[in-house]
């Protein structure tokens, strides 16, 4: 297993500016115009990709009213998982206008498939990717089966402790797949930044030796751009054209300017990240002249003595840097000097 993955021409990797994916989910609102609206946006704010979610309501649940169907607590309180997901889900038959119109805009589109039949559709669609959701993390039989396709994957790991992550990884391996990336991730819609810990990220790389970077739940980017100095290399927020739409994930999404902020910043951070380096920057070229160095505060003659109170430590830089002040102290001048002039090697080296 590589430390990088290659989606659809793209080399995601620590090395390389984060790959920025805008998660469309439910946020169409049961309109395929909304839709299309939302690839356009993502791709005029610098997003690498868009991703959808492939299912049914009764390709991810049973339609109960039992109480263990019925949400409780947070946004979708009171709902049965079965009508949640018949709001939120993408129908199928929009899956291939809306692959085709985001090739058309030149943005690499994928999606999370929730079962088998869903990987068969997108397969005949071509997706160059497959994102398994926190939720699907421990299906493991989705798993082995996604990995069989030899696309990239993605596991995002929500709610899923160390040993699941694992399991999840080693499904993957296990079924051929040779281009795996994880992201760190915490399930909560929205989620407050002080949840995500992202220190995992950093651990989580040592740990499992594969592409990581961020699944983003909170509600602005603070979280996402501050994930990059720590190593990730995909960051996914969820994406709106409304945050106030009234759509099962508009919430916490962000919308377009803060779409193209986070694409802008985050790449960014990443650039500013650099590498380990202690030399001069050409940004600071034209600053050297502005360090303290040395200068004479008097007139001299030669075969003065230079004491104390005949240099001083200034801006701007021209003399000697103010290490040398003990070095020069006590000795004698072989030439005249002048106030406000610099002192230079060449007027003490002979000094006795």
């Amino acid at each position: 297993m590589t430390e990088f993955i290659n989606i659809d021409g793209r080399r995601i990797e620590q090395g390389q500016a984060p790959y920025i994916i805008a998660e469309l989910s439910a946020n169409h609102n049961g309109n395929i115009e909304t839709a299309f609206r939302i690839i356009e946006e993502a791709q005029k704010a610098g997003a690498d990709a868009v991703k959808i979610q492939t299912y049914r309501p009764d390709t991810i649940t049973l339609n109960s009213n039992n109480p263990d169907f019925v949400i409780k607590g947070g946004l979708w309180d009171g709902r049965t998982l079965y009508d949640l997901y018949e709001e939120a889900h993408t129908p199928w038959e929009w899956h291939k206008p809306l692959f085709e119109y985001a090739r058309k805009l030149g943005i690499t589109i994928f999606s999370s498939p929730f079962d088998t039949t869903a990987v068969d559709l997108l397969e005949e669609l071509g997706a160059p990717a497959y994102k398994i959701a926190s939720f699907e993390a421990i299906d493991l039989p989705l798993i082995e089966y996604v990995a069989r396709t030899g696309k990239p994957m993605i596991i995002s790991t929500g709610m899923a402790n160390e040993d699941e992550i694992a399991e999840a990884i080693d499904a993957a391996k296990g079924a051929g797949c040779k281009q795996l990336a994880i992201l760190h991730c915490v399930s909560g819609y929205p989620a407050p930044p002080e949840d995500y810990n992202l220190c995992t990220i950093a651990d989580m790389r040592e740990r499992f030796g594969l592409v990581t970077g961020l699944s983003d739940h909170t509600i602005d980017n603070t979280t996402a751009i501050t994930s990059v100095a720590l190593g990730a290399a995909i960051i996914e927020k969820h994406f709106t054209l409304d945050r106030s739409g009234g759509g099962p994930d508009d919430s916490f999404s962000l919308e377009p300017e803060e779409l193209a902020a986070l694409c802008r910043d985050s790449r960014t951070a990443w650039s500013a990240l650099g590498k380990v380096d202690y030399g001069r920057k050409s940004s600071e070229q034209g600053n050297v002249q502005f360090r303290r160095s040395l200068y004479f505060v008097k007139d001299m003659k030669a075969g003065d003595v230079i004491t104390a109170d005949c240099i001083r430590s200034v801006r701007p830089g021209y003399g000697l840097p103010p290490k040398f002040m003990k070095e020069i102290i006590g000795k004698k001048l072989i030439d005249n000097v002048f106030a406000n002039s610099p002192v230079l090697k060449e007027a003490i080296a002979k000094a006795r």
